[in-house]
């Protein structure tokens, strides 16, 4: 067992330093705020599918996490901080933390953006009574992706694979913490 724990220590910090060889060379020339990261994935987004700005007009507001980093070895975990829009103006921060027991290997580092529907999702969001669990499946953000995505239970979540490291996600144990902007 202890064994298990310094190869999971090993390779969470493993996938916390694994850096693509774009955000290498850009990071050298220029170090963007956790702003800039955020409206540089809804950029993208609506770049590549016009249609995802239907789903931004539909949502009260958005969670982004520009960056999740996720590794496991039987046991696994994930994090990563984000920031939380309402209708386009920023509300606050977030973090997201995972847990995760199974049949696991290796390391993967994805963006993900969470909708919420209505008022009553995004307060339970804000007041820590929010995680999604095995019932919510993300989708693999691509083009058309907007299309076909649906609210389920107050949220949708699109996933956005970093250099084709993630084809997958699941969303099982992930809870949150929200801090209001001053």
């Amino acid at each position: 067992m202890k064994n298990s724990a310094m190869l999971l220590i090993a390779a969470i910090l493993f996938c916390c330093l694994l850096e693509t060889p774009a955000e290498a060379f850009f990071k050298r020339r220029h170090k963007r705020s956790g702003e800039e990261n955020c409206q540089l994935i809804i950029k993208s987004m609506k770049e590549k599918d016009p249609g995802i700005q239907k789903v931004f007009d539909k949502a009260v507001a958005w969670a982004v996490f520009p960056r999740i980093s996720k590794a496991g070895i039987g046991i696994g975990g994930a994090g990563g901080n984000g920031r939380v829009y309402q209708k386009g103006k920023f509300i606050g921060t977030t973090t997201m933390t995972q847990v995760s027991i199974g049949f696991q290997l290796g390391g993967q580092v994805y963006s993900e953006i969470i909708f919420f529907q209505d008022e009553f999702t995004l307060e339970k969001f804000k007041n820590g009574k929010f995680e999604l669990g095995a019932n919510i499946s993300a989708i693999v953000f691509d083009v058309g992706a907007a299309e076909t995505a649906g609210f389920k239970d107050g949220t949708m979540v699109f996933v956005i694979p970093d250099a084709g490291l993630m084809y997958e996600a699941t969303l099982s144990g992930q809870k949150f913490t929200f801090k209001a902007a001053k």
